[in-house]
């Protein structure tokens, strides 16, 4: 089974991954979601979100844009980042399940 964390607001893709108002976070097998729920942003506080979602068992991570340190974090932790994504949550993990999400790699350097 593999467990994806999109970055949301009102089920669609953020822009910015440490501000969003939660995660959309879907169970997949066979490239199928079996199962998806929405789990509130905890607060944004430098290093925690990327240590948060590992904890919770998430292997890829798809947002619109996140900075540098997060990206690192979720590469020590051996999540992929999937960044540059748009449109509905659900949308882009199954893009990503069908192989036709790619990341865009651009970390937001603004943070």
């Amino acid at each position: 089974m593999i467990k994806i964390a999109v970055a949301s607001d009102n089920g669609m893709v953020t822009e910015h991954f440490g501000h969003c108002e939660g995660f959309e976070v879907f169970d997949a097998e066979n490239n199928q979601i079996v199962k998806g729920e929405t789990i509130a942003n905890p607060g944004h506080r430098p290093g925690f979100l990327p240590n948060f979602l590992a904890d919770l068992g998430v292997n890829v991570i798809i947002s619109g844009g996140m900075g540098m340190g997060a990206v690192e974090i979720f590469n020590e932790r051996n999540i992929e980042v999937v960044i540059g994504a748009k449109g509905s949550a659900r949308e882009a993990a199954e893009a990503y399940l069908q192989g036709s999400l790619k990341s865009s790699g651009s970390a937001c350097h603004e943070h």
